[in-house]
């Protein structure tokens, strides 16, 4: 089965409780699982999503309490975009700015758009789309499914050579050249709901700083580890970039490269899933470890950081 879309965004934060505060409950989305970064176990990892982090919902964080801000730079994703239903973005600047949030409105494709930032400077957006009320929607408090968050509607990324970079969109990960704002290189994904991908051209120069705020990378779907062995050695084939081995990360199975723009990229599997070592009624309800870290689970939780806001 081919299928092309964003899996995942993961991005870096600071204080973890001001950071679940901002995305489980302003913004509505569903705490869908907390793990620990599998590389630095003394770090959160939390994502987020819809009712079950489906692909193309979930976001996720390595939140470090103490982090420096990032700075931008040629080879970074710049804005990351949620999916609302059409009537809702009303809604959701008056729901933001009730707190402290600045907020502004365009248009793209027709649609209404409207930009923020989170609390590490997080570039965001929400794009009203028609029919995405018809799309199972995960409510809290405050928000309903008329105007909850519905997944991701894209990425845009800042490179050298928007071309390069769309060229292992299209021949590696599946993607099609599509409509884009003026001054952008669009792509969509294959899959329903589409994801999309935005390719401006930077100029900086230099590299990006990672900190907070800044995206670690976007991940691209491969339906199984089939599908994934063949978008690598089309990459490895077509534009001699070389993956990583396939590294397991329990709610599915990921390599990694850079793209000729600098940006890194994960391709990951749409399994197992988060349901895997959870029950879905109760995900995000408890600290979940890989079966290599189970034997230091006391160790690990006593060193996390609180998820609890510091100003509550």
């Amino acid at each position: 089965m081919s299928v092309a879309g964003i899996h995942h965004v993961t991005a870096m934060a600071g204080a973890p409780g001001r950071n679940r505060h901002f995305h489980a409950e302003i913004l509505g989305q569903r705490l869908v699982k907390r793990t620990v970064n599998f590389d630095d176990p003394s770090t959160w990892h939390l994502y987020y999503g819809d009712a079950a982090g489906r692909p193309g919902s979930a976001l996720t964080f390595f939140p470090w309490p103490h982090i420096a801000p990032g700075h931008p730079g040629d080879g970074e994703t710049v804005e990351t975009a949620f999916r609302a239903p059409a009537g809702a973005i009303g809604f959701w600047r008056e729901r933001l700015e009730s707190h402290g949030v600045a907020c502004a409105e365009d248009e793209r494709q027709g649609r209404r758009a409207l930009t923020f930032r989170d609390p590490d400077g997080m570039a965001f957006a929400i794009i009203g789309v028609a029919g995405a009320e018809d799309e199972p929607a995960w409510t809290v408090p405050g928000i309903d499914e008329a105007q909850a968050l519905r997944g991701f509607e894209s990425v845009t990324l800042a490179v050298p050579d928007p071309e390069a970079t769309a060229a292992i969109l299209r021949d590696v990960l599946g993607f099609r050249h599509s409509e884009a704002r003026p001054g952008y290189l669009g792509l969509a994904g294959s899959d329903s709901p589409l994801t999309a991908v935005e390719i401006a051209q930077s100029a900086y120069g230099t590299r990006p700083r990672l900190g907070a705020g800044s995206v670690h990378h976007v991940a691209f779907r491969a339906a199984d580890d089939a599908a994934q062995a063949a978008m690598a050695q089309t990459l490895r084939e077509r534009f001699g970039i070389a993956a990583t081995e396939q590294r397991d990360r329990n709610y599915f199975r990921s390599i990694y490269f850079r793209e000729p723009g600098g940006v890194l990229f994960e391709i990951a599997t749409d399994g197992p899933g988060f349901a895997v070592d959870e029950d879905p009624g109760h995900l995000g309800e408890s600290l979940k470890l890989p079966p290599g870290l189970e034997a230091r689970r006391e160790t690990i939780a006593a060193r996390l950081p609180s998820l609890e806001r510091e100003d509550a």
